[in-house]
């Protein structure tokens, strides 16, 4: 009988210590009772991490790891009893594909933005399957997100005490696997210092352990190793935090504000916004885009186009804070509709100045981004508007859709190739050569582009595009293959620099060279392998 009760009192207390990490929930006890899952699990999950991207961002593992995510998540609320949420698919899809565009693309810019998408949609889809979000807003969102990621630092302890309640629980039969575990953590930092020692203490011991760890980067195992311990203790406490259900749910309705103080401010905004629509529309619109006295395109394009994306999205917060805090109001709803309804004649305004800007200058990636942009308010108002008269539309998740597919379509476009495409059709050898251009030829100008150094600057994206024109131009495609491209015997120092039509090409090989360097089936780009192939192709001719 007090066998019972010191076997029950010591269970107590370790359901104790393990509550002392935070408060536990049916999740966070469901959790520990099912260790023998999650931690191997976890562990798995951090080795297929390792493989998956080490000194590998971009490569064709990357889909197979975000979908491996996505199993391991499923996997884990199977065993938490939790089903998936509606709308949840959509979360998955999206991350998929934009693990397929980072696989099929060489642009850093778009693989920086497309990892930020994944990693926020994860977060949302962890949140929207542990609590009804439904009613949640931007603002919510993101502190829920912040919260996440900052707090679930506090569950670090939780494998080690959720372990030990595990296997103390289970009994010694299962100690056996944690015992190993345990003792080959120990043992690893044991090896590496004994091997040292006996390699001082002997000379013929320590060539041979220098023979082997020759082809051992003690850096890249430390890489690996880092790698695996980071994603275990943070997916493992990622989904901790989760169990514990600390985010509160509820969402206050703050729509307290007094209207007056709303409509004042904002029909103020309006009159002002309205006098400058119609000068958009008389002198811009209607006067077929024709330059003030004194204005050339660029001066014209930059003066305009900051400051109306700057008063756009000014205009979106302060319909977002007066739809949120103010008092449901027919007069106040008016005045924001007309607010939003002058709001796309900017947006109109600023699309057709950076077309113009554009139709003289040339493609930029970041001239993309800004039309890009452009399309994105515009699809936002409209949710906007529809949120003004119906209180019941879901715009936060309106607005994560549109955000969400019209990146997407940015993702798979691949910015370079467009840029390439239209720049390099737009080359002449001689730069200060000149050529007559209708006003139905949007993207010509009547100088040539000849900003080559950007060309160089592109990634393997435009290589279908910069290499056959690099051929035409006469380069020699087989320096690709040659240590030092730009200071080889091939060239003997003949090229003039990256500035020109003769030197930026060398450039371009060269970045090429380097992204390519680390080229294998682990790190199969379809980009990569799309600029290798025409590459090859000339070889062989």
């Amino acid at each position: 009988m007090s066998e019972v009760k010191t076997e029950n009192h010591s269970e107590n207390n370790l359901e104790q210590k393990a509550g002392a990490v935070g408060a536990q929930t049916q999740y966070s006890s469901r959790m520990r009772e099912n260790f023998g899952f999650f931690g191997p699990a976890t562990f798995l999950y951090a080795l297929l991490y390792a493989f998956c991207m080490f000194q590998n961002g971009s490569g064709i593992t990357f889909p197979f790891f975000i979908i491996g995510s996505l199993l391991y998540l499923c996997f884990c609320l199977s065993k938490l009893e939790i089903s998936l949420q509606k709308g949840s698919a959509f979360y998955m899809v999206s991350m998929t594909l934009l693990a397929v565009s980072t696989f099929c693309t060489d642009d850093g810019r778009i693989i920086a933005l497309n990892k930020t998408g994944i990693f926020l949609l994860m977060m949302s889809l962890l949140l929207h399957q542990f609590y009804d979000t439904s009613k949640w807003r931007l603002g919510k969102y993101l502190c829920s997100i912040v919260e996440l990621v900052c707090c679930s630092l506090g569950e670090i302890r939780r494998p080690f005490m959720d372990g030990a309640a595990y296997y103390r629980k289970k009994g010694s039969k299962n100690k056996t696997a944690g015992y190993v575990i345990l003792g080959g953590t120990i043992a690893i930092p044991l090896l590496a210092l004994v091997i040292v020692l006996l390699g001082e203490a002997d000379a013929v011991f320590r060539q041979w352990t220098d023979r082997f760890f020759e082809n051992v980067n003690l850096a890249n195992i430390l890489n690996v190793f880092f790698r695996i311990a980071f994603i275990f203790f943070a997916s493992y406490m990622l989904v901790s935090y989760l169990c514990k259900k600390s985010i509160k749910e509820e969402v206050k309705d703050k729509r307290k504000g007094e209207p007056v103080l709303a409509i004042t401010v904002t029909g103020l905004l309006s009159v002002i916004y309205l006098l400058f629509s119609g000068i958009q529309i008389i002198y811009l619109f209607l006067g077929k885009m024709q330059l003030p006295e004194g204005y050339t395109y660029a001066m014209y394009a930059r003066e305009g186009f900051f400051q109306l994306l700057a008063v756009s999205i000014l205009n979106l917060v302060i319909v977002l804070v007066a739809l949120s805090y103010f008092k449901e109001n027919r007069t106040l709803k008016v005045i924001l509709t007309i607010m939003s309804l002058c709001t796309f004649i900017m947006i109109a305004s600023s699309a057709l100045r950076m077309i113009i800007y554009i139709r003289y200058y040339y493609m930029t990636f970041l001239r993309i981004f800004v039309l890009w942009t452009l399309a994105v308010l515009f699809l936002l108002f409209v949710g906007v508007i529809i949120g003004i008269y119906r209180e019941k539309f879901p715009l936060f998740r309106y607005s994560m859709a549109v955000v969400t597919v019209l990146y997407m379509l940015l993702s798979f476009s691949h910015p370079d190739y467009i840029i390439a495409s239209i720049n390099v059709a737009n080359t002449s050898e001689n730069d200060t050569q000149m050529r007559e251009v209708s006003d139905e030829d949007f993207f010509q100008s009547s100088e040539y582009y000849h900003d080559f150094r950007y060309l160089s600057n592109l990634s393997a994206d435009a290589a279908p595009i910069i290499l056959p024109y690099m051929e035409e131009l006469g380069y020699d495609l087989k320096v690709f293959y040659q240590e030092n491209i730009r200071n080889s015997e091939t060239l003997e120092n003949q090229y003039t620099g990256r500035n020109t039509a003769e030197g930026f090409g060398y450039y371009y090989l060269e970045k090429l060279q380097k992204s390519c360097d680390n080229f294998s089936f682990r790190t199969y780009n379809i980009s990569r392998h799309m600029a290798l192939r025409i590459i090859g192709d000339n070889e062989r001719e």
